[in-house]
């Protein structure tokens, strides 16, 4: 896919979804913020993009809430870089935003594909 194609394919995240990939990437392990941003990018199979500006906002947000923790670290090219982790209360927030998220989904396919009923388009 072009790389211009690729970038109107990309997805406006709905308020608070973001919240809830940060919380799922950090399920898998701790990581740093650009890891992070990775994860969801290629996860999402280049969809979603969490630019710097919307993350580190995000994640001093999951932090003060005491959803993450974070410690300073040196990585392995000896760089000073700042590692998140899932707290358990940030296991159990995970939790609930996974149910939210599973609720919007049937919401959204009941408008989408109503039973019964000829689609329009």
């Amino acid at each position: 896919m072009p790389k211009a194609e690729r970038y109107q394919n990309r997805i406006e995240l709905l308020q608070g979804t973001l919240d809830l990939l940060v919380l799922q990437t950090l399920r898998w392990g701790p990581q740093h913020g650009y890891g992070i941003s990775q994860a969801i990018r290629m996860n999402s199979g280049d969809v979603l993009q969490v630019d710097t500006g919307s993350l580190y906002p995000a994640l001093h947000r999951l932090e003060k809430q005491k959803w993450i923790a974070s410690a300073w670290k040196f990585s392995e090219n000896k760089q000073r870089v700042k590692i998140y982790r899932l707290t358990a209360a940030g296991k159990k927030q995970l939790s609930a935003e996974r149910s939210r998220w599973s609720q919007l989904l049937q919401a959204m396919s009941g408008i989408l594909e109503p039973r019964g009923k000829e689609s329009e388009i």
